[in-house]
């Protein structure tokens, strides 16, 4: 899906001494978070993201931003600068290391850990990693970077200031301003207006939570909720949450100690994701409270909790196997408590509702943000956002990070602060910082890139409405056999369909049309077997349209004999 700016042309040379800023994903959507900085011919990039697949994507697993715009200038490419280790910052970087694998990567232990396991699964080993830590400043090519302590729903989490002669950019990254976070990580507001008398000449600011009003609520305001699920509930507790949400996992597991439960993984992501943050000392794991999650069953019930992926309704991950009755081991008993310790990301409604509806079935009481207070945003709302724009004092804002709603309350609240400059893009929407001010400059091709298996970007547009039509309308097939010699249909139709109900004598009207549609064809000049396929194809659509009132699929096979 290509940004809608029919209006805008590419953008021209890049004046010397001017920043140009196009983002290739995340502004208009919340996922695939990337954006490249260029100056004096040198590229920095920002973050390389994933979104996953909403159901009218049928068969894709993710979705990449589109490195198209920048694929003939990778040697350009100084180094690559990951916020934090979410997979809508971090899920794209392999995809990218495959086209040069020794972009150099910057970010934060834990980010870079987290994405060390994703690196290895692509067999890229050998990358080249630059690991910093808040107040550190790192240079590369004509950028300097800063890196500023943001709090957000993932330990290590960063905003970079990016220094160029062009100007001071600040780039929030996600974030939020908890006041008494969980691990004691605050966002550094100090830095923040430090940077501002520096004078910021364009601040990108996280838009997720801009139409909510007042502030975030604070992570330890949901222990209330989950010690009172551990408290009421006397057999097994499974909780779902992101495979990254570290914060959230420590409160369950503090949560067990003090009920004197048993913990285990379960998910693979969640298995690996937890040891990297153990090792690293993200996560505080108490001794003996961890076990395998395959000996649950020599456990009673009330000492019994797991920690499973699938908070999203994700098909394949381990809550939806549970809920479908398909996991290998884990299998619902009536009075076990789910505590879905997550918020609903836009377009994923469905799917968690049916997972909901799949447990309670089974006998689970569900606990969801529906129901209780089990979940609370990584993302700041409204008013941190003010109290942001007015400590910082920028020159120029561009809001990223949301949906096109988003973007436009974020900057909504920039001017209320005097904010004159406010810069609404989109993905491929070119800005350029010139003498302190920041413009639209023009657009490139900016699309959707599929992954579907072992392939990537081989899925088109038009493919996936082909998929749509299989699962919505159905498969029908016909087959003719064609007398090249005479000139007539010799045999056939036969006609097979496949994904709708239909009568057994349902296709006798349409054969003796589309028997004289292909003599007709043939007659009129007709000479090869795709211009009578079309013939058929036509006939049939219509007929099928007007009598049944369905669009299947058609799929025409014509035989020389």
């Amino acid at each position: 899906m290509s940004h809608p700016h029919p209006e805008l042309t590419e953008p021209g040379k890049l004046p010397k001494g001017g920043l140009r800023v196009t983002p290739l994903g995340g502004l208009g959507e919340i996922g695939r978070n990337m954006t490249v900085f260029e100056y004096d011919g040198r590229l920095l990039i920002v973050d390389c993201g994933v979104l996953f697949p909403e159901e009218h994507q049928p068969g894709v697993d993710l979705i990449l931003p589109d490195f198209g715009p920048i694929r003939d200038r990778l040697g350009d490419i100084e180094a690559l600068v990951l916020t934090h280790g979410h997979e809508d910052h971090i899920g794209a970087t392999p995809y990218l290391l495959r086209e040069r694998q020794n972009i150099p990567l910057v970010g934060s232990e834990l980010t870079l850990a987290l994405l060390g396991s994703k690196l290895r699964e692509h067999r890229l080993r050998e990358t080249v990693q630059h690991k910093v830590r808040e107040g550190d400043t790192i240079s590369f090519g004509p950028f300097e970077l800063e890196f500023v302590a943001v709090n957000h729903s993932i330990p290590d989490a960063f905003a970079v200031a990016i220094r160029t002669p062009a100007g001071l950019v600040l780039h929030t990254g996600d974030f939020k301003m908890d006041q008494l976070p969980l691990d004691g990580r605050i966002t550094d507001l100090r830095a923040f207006a430090r940077l501002g008398e520096e004078g910021v000449d364009l601040f990108l600011v996280d838009s997720t939570n801009a139409e909510m009003p007042g502030f975030t609520t604070g992570e330890k305001k949901i222990a209330p909720a989950i010690e009172q699920v551990f408290r009421e509930s006397d057999q097994r507790i499974i909780v779902a949450c992101f495979a990254s949400h570290v914060h959230r996992v420590q409160q369950v597991l503090d949560s067990a100690v003090a009920h004197g439960r048993k913990v285990a993984y379960v998910g693979r992501s969640m298995v690996r994701n937890m040891q990297i943050a153990s090792d690293l000392g993200y996560l505080h794991v108490p001794d003996n409270v961890i076990v395998d999650a395959k000996e649950l069953a020599d456990l009673p019930p009330e000492k019994v909790v797991m920690v499973s992926t699938g908070s999203q309704g994700e098909p394949m991950s381990a809550l939806s196997r549970i809920a479908n009755g398909t996991h290998n081991f884990v299998h619902i008993e009536p009075g076990d408590t789910v505590l879905l310790a997550s918020s609903l990301i836009p377009g994923n409604e469905n799917s968690i509702y049916r997972v909901i509806n799949g447990l309670a079935r089974l006998g689970a009481n569900v606990v969801h943000k529906g129901n209780a207070l089990v979940h609370v945003s990584g993302h700041a709302s409204a008013g941190e956002l003010l109290y942001c724009y007015n400590i910082v004092r920028p020159r120029n804002v561009m809001p990223v990070h949301g949906e096109v709603r988003h973007l436009l309350a974020n900057g909504d609240l920039a001017r209320q602060t005097g904010v004159e400059s406010v810069v609404y893009a989109e993905d491929g929407v070119v800005v350029d910082l010139i003498d302190g001010k920041a413009e639209i400059a023009g657009k490139v091709e900016c699309g959707y890139v599929f992954v579907d298996g072992t392939t990537v970007g081989d899925v088109t547009e038009s493919e996936l409405k082909d998929r749509r039509i299989l699962s919505e309308e159905g498969f029908v097939s016909i087959v003719i056999v064609v007398d090249s010699v005479k000139g007539v249909v010799a045999s056939g139709p036969e006609i097979h369909a496949r994904g709708h109900v239909w009568p057994d004598n349902a296709f006798e009207p349409v054969k003796q049309p589309i028997i004289k549609a292909v003599n007709r064809a043939i007659s009129e000049g007709a000479t090869d077997t795709y211009q009578l396929q079309q013939a058929i194809r036509r006939t049939f659509g219509r007929w099928v349209s007007s009598t049944h009132r369905r669009r299947p699929m058609i799929v025409p096979v014509v035989i020389e004999a």
